[in-house]
């Protein structure tokens, strides 16, 4: 006998060969053909159950995601939540008080929601702050001063009074390079590379654009730059600068480093055409304080049926003190309460153990993040899949994963369930700054993806406010996380 299971259909070889030779007297045919009479309805009745299984699963999941969509679009919880996260307390930046305060709210909001445990884990996180308003300007070939729109950029040391020199412009580290010590030394370095207006996923032409901010003081120190001035990291143009994190390198000068609006960035790119020669001035009174002391808040449902197996899904608390952090990440901290709060309210525990958890200083370092993942890691816990939002909480269009390609692989069998949401892209290389460290501990790492045309319009900047932000857009990625989170708890990965 030949049996072949093909596109649900069974095919069966009765060969007539050494069929009739007798055994006991009877011919071999007869016992062929009633052994395959059985066997052949077992097979029938065991496709037809596991259709119906798998049909009756794809139905409840339906229902289930359905549900906290439902949820999600009715309690109308995110509001309120946002508002006062942004107006009552505002700009978050680490080591501050007003991270203090939205800690204890965060702790008390998720005491609110009633998971199992709530509770703090330390974090010892920097301390910069940005100080006095910083000055900027040069005085142009026809006598006027040009006052610049500029901010320090996250982490850079001060200016300690005036400091004024010649400028040099690059588009490149080719073009800096080229310029070398003599064309550098005891100048600014202007970096003016442009965000790519051609790339249609705005998220992936400011990370073509983000190593200038990042290593741009590294780099220009090396050559004996006193300072540098980066473009800001948008499309717009406008007056408002951008800031962000930078870096230093051991045993390279530490020079102070500014962001410029693009407005300012494009006045300054024309006058240098005009005259090479020009002095500018810059004043910043920014200061690295010593550590100290903060926490990242998390709250814990107990799984029902495997315990041992954590999903975690969270934001980040901090945000840059330029204004009140409302899409960076004030929508990704409260997405975090909403999930724990659809996933508590779902009318069942959940298969396996759910963690929210609102890290600190995501924007200078993720010291939340590895803390989680070094205690994570000693624990000896087992992670089977890491969640973020923190792509601006605008409308939700799927998931970047990485890890465990069978994993992988069976999130993806579940896009049909997300198409009527329209969160079913699917894509590799997730983007969470705070899932980094998890990398070698959980199965996969997932982020959010939103539609970002918009995001970089205020992100880091003065911009980013309660006002910029759709709630009904934060809502829909509340419940794509919730959804998520729900079917890897159901199976599993």
């Amino acid at each position: 006998m030949i049996e072949l299971v093909k596109k649900g259909r069974i095919m069966m070889d009765f060969s007539p060969a050494h069929s009739n030779i007798p055994v006991y007297g009877k011919p071999v045919s007869s016992y062929i053909r009633k052994t395959m009479k059985v066997i052949f309805l077992f097979v029938i009745l065991t496709v037809s159950n596991l259709n119906l299984y798998a049909q009756n699963n794809q139905k409840a999941d339906s229902l289930m995601l359905r549900s906290i969509f439902d949820n999600a679009l009715t309690d109308k919880r995110i509001e309120p939540d946002l508002f006062y996260l942004t107006k009552n307390i505002g700009s978050r930046i680490s080591g501050s008080e007003n991270a203090r305060k939205a800690i204890e709210w965060a702790k008390a909001k998720m005491e609110e929601i009633h998971p199992d445990k709530v509770y703090l884990q330390e974090v010892v996180v920097p301390h910069w702050i940005r100080g006095s308003k910083e000055a900027s300007s040069f005085t142009t070939k026809n006598g006027k001063v040009a006052v610049m729109s500029v901010s320090a950029l996250g982490g850079s040391i001060a200016t300690n009074g005036l400091l004024k020199a010649q400028v040099v412009e690059v588009r490149s580290w080719a073009e800096l390079d080229d310029l070398g010590l003599a064309g550098v030394k005891g100048k600014f370095v202007f970096f003016n590379r442009p965000m790519d207006p051609r790339e249609i996923e705005v998220f992936k032409a400011y990370l073509a654009a983000a190593d200038q901010r990042a290593k741009g003081a590294i780099e220009a120190a090396k050559k004996g730059a006193v300072g540098a001035l980066v473009r800001s990291l948008t499309l717009s143009i406008d007056d408002f600068p951008h800031t962000g994190t930078m870096n230093y390198e051991a045993g390279v000068n530490k020079i102070p480093a500014a962001a410029l609006s693009t407005k300012s960035a494009d006045l300054l790119s024309v006058e240098l055409k005009n005259n090479p020669a020009l002095l500018y001035t810059l004043q910043m009174n920014c200061k690295q304080l010593p550590d100290v002391k903060s926490y990242n808040v998390i709250g814990e449902i107990t799984g029902a049926n495997k315990p041992e197996e954590i999903i975690s899904m969270g934001g980040h608390i901090d945000s840059w003190d330029l204004s009140e952090g409302a899409s960076d990440d004030g929508t990704g901290f409260v997405q975090t309460l909403e999930v724990l709060r659809l996933i508590q309210e779902r009318g069942a525990r959940p298969e396996r153990t759910f963690r929210a958890i609102l890290y600190i200083n995501e924007e200078a370092g993720a010291h939340g993040a590895y803390e989680y993942a070094r205690i994570a890691g000693l624990s000896g816990e087992k992670h089977i899949a890491v969640l973020e939002s923190d792509a601006g909480g605008f409308s939700p269009r799927g998931f970047r994963i990485d890890g465990n390609p069978e994993a992988v692989a069976k999130i993806k069998s579940w896009k049909s369930l997300l198409t009527p949401y329209k969160v079913d892209d699917i894509q590799p290389d997730q983007r969470g700054i705070d899932l980094i460290p998890m990398k070698d501990i959980s199965k996969v790492l997932i982020s959010l993806t939103c539609d970002d045309q918009r995001f970089f319009d205020i992100h880091h900047s003065g911009l980013d406010t309660f006002d910029k932000i759709n709630i009904r857009e934060v809502e829909l990625g509340a419940a794509s996380m919730a959804a998520m989170v729900s079917l890897i708890s159901k199976y599993g990965l």
